[in-house]
């Protein structure tokens, strides 16, 4: 395992390429204030071997959330995402609070802590969930929102190279006291943007997963790539035994329009410690969709989208969405706008 992650330690120091990063969002606002609301309702039909499945098809309200940003005073910022379609679990104060965190900036050097997303490379996992219709194994699994404290710097304009301290996403109710550290490298360069991590995650006190995530994107303007690549092993995993693959093709037709193209493969034929891509798991899906916007600006947008999905192969858990010879199909509206903004009192 230490062999393992020096090997994904020294990749990304070697290589080094700060995209616009969804998920770990920096707020550019100099506002006191700025709120933003977003909403995503859908009609799902979903089937399992031409069954129907009526606990997943309907009518579903999917997201409503509210989001908060602003600065505090030069340099120090604030983020806060709470999301209303999400239950509280186990009555922690938190679990419906995708992020809080404050942030501070000192030339290349960026401090952030609060609740963060756990830095784990792949363009998958990091795109905003309103904009994923059907997750990935691994991604539709992961607890990716959890307390942190991240030490960012900027190597150029183009290159972040950041360490973070988190608890780890397979921390519950009853065993908080479990870690992940997470270095993450994020670039662009020209036609290529990547989201790059080596990670070591505690599953259990003193017994560890560690991930090596490459997300890469090729803009070919108007059409674009992303690949990520996952490979997972805890100390008695073979590599390359528990990995996941998504490549997804898009093409932005014009301002309004753009479809798209995906396919992924969660693969865990390995007894390792997954807790996300159960043992016994060779699922593959591929599905495609198409979004129109009617209104499509900076801080606001309208979507309509429609969308279908098909996997089959063999998923380890069976609570999963996702499983053999499973369709699923539907449409959607999303809606994002600022709702309103207070500026920082003037003084002299």
């Amino acid at each position: 395992m230490k062999t393992y992650l020096m090997a994904g330690v020294a990749a990304a120091a070697l290589a080094i390429p700060t995209a616009t990063v969804a998920q770990r969002h920096e707020v550019e606002t100099t506002d006191l204030v700025n709120v933003n609301v977003g909403a995503r309702f859908d009609w799902n039909q979903t089937s399992r071997d031409g069954h129907n499945e009526s606990s997943e098809s309907g009518f579903m309200a999917d997201y409503l959330r509210l989001r908060l940003d602003g600065q505090i005073i030069p340099g120090l910022t604030y983020s806060w995402r709470q999301r209303f379609n999400k239950a509280h679990a186990d009555g922690y104060i938190l679990d419906a609070t995708d992020w809080l965190f404050l942030a501070w900036q000192y030339g290349n050097l960026h401090l952030s802590a609060g609740k963060e997303t756990v830095l784990i490379g792949s363009y998958e996992y990091d795109r905003n969930p309103m904009d994923v219709f059907v997750f990935s194994d691994f991604v539709y699994n992961i607890a990716c929102f959890q307390l942190a404290a991240t030490v960012g710097y900027d190597l150029s304009k183009s290159d972040r190279l950041s360490l973070q301290l988190s608890q780890s996403p397979f921390s519950s109710k009853d065993l908080r006291n479990l870690y992940s550290t997470n270095l993450y490298w994020a670039g662009s360069h020209g036609i290529w943007s990547t989201l790059w991590s080596a990670n070591m995650a505690q599953y259990a006190p003193g017994r560890w997963i560690n991930y090596i995530a490459l997300g890469n994107r090729f803009d070919f303007n108007p059409v674009w790539f992303e690949l990520d690549l996952m490979n997972r092993a805890s100390s008695h995993g073979a590599f390359f035994g528990d990995h996941s693959i998504v490549a997804n093709l898009g093409y932005d037709i014009n301002s309004r329009w753009t479809i798209h193209a995906k396919f992924s493969y969660d693969r865990n034929k390995e007894n390792t410690a997954d807790l996300c891509v159960a043992p016994g798991t060779d699922l593959k899906m591929g599905g495609a969709g198409v979004e129109f916007y009617p209104i499509r600006r900076d801080n606001h947008r309208l979507r309509l989208h429609a969308d279908c999905y098909y996997s089959w192969g063999d998923n380890g858990n069976s609570a999963d969405l996702m499983q053999n010879k499973t369709l699923r199909w539907g449409a959607g509206v999303t809606w994002e706008m600022d709702l309103f903004s207070i500026k920082a009192k003037q003084t002299k």
